[in-house]
């Protein structure tokens, strides 16, 4: 590996270590309050038309989904699968945040899309990751 190549490879793992950490701590530390936040959601989306209940699931989707999106985005498991799910959360926040109007959080959540979008874009970049690890060790005959 030349220096660019190792520089991209760098960037791209300190970018998608740095959003993995991000990502998987918005979801535990919620975890302890799962139902609080989910009827804290609940509250929030009480004048807009979706259901409810709806809203109290997905506050719980919500939560796992940061927590594991995130835990894979650290260890660099099932990579472009995690960076795609994350992309789609992304989706289903902005959403939301767009129908209550709060622009300049949807201003932010943007933002995280287009770090998943560039992450995504450059997983070819991708050295230092358990995926990189497992098929490393399959290319040379190894079981994994």
């Amino acid at each position: 590996m030349n220096t660019s190549e190792l520089d991209k490879a760098l960037a791209h793992g300190f970018a998608r270590l740095g959003l993995g950490v991000n990502i998987a701590l918005h979801g535990f530390v919620r975890l302890p309050n799962l139902s609080g936040f989910a009827a804290d959601m609940q509250k929030q989306f009480a004048e807009i038309f979706l259901p409810g209940p709806l809203v109290y699931a997905t506050g719980y989707c919500i939560v796992i989904g940061e927590t594991v999106i995130g835990t894979l985005l650290v260890v660099g498991f099932w990579l472009r699968p995690a960076l795609a799910a994350g992309s789609l959360l992304m989706i289903l926040l902005l959403s939301g945040t767009c129908l209550l109007q709060n622009w300049s959080v949807a201003g932010l959540q943007l933002g995280y899309l287009a770090f998943y979008a560039g992450l995504l874009a450059t997983a070819a970049c991708d050295r230092f990751s358990l995926d990189r690890v497992l098929r490393s060790r399959v290319g040379s005959g190894r079981r994994v």
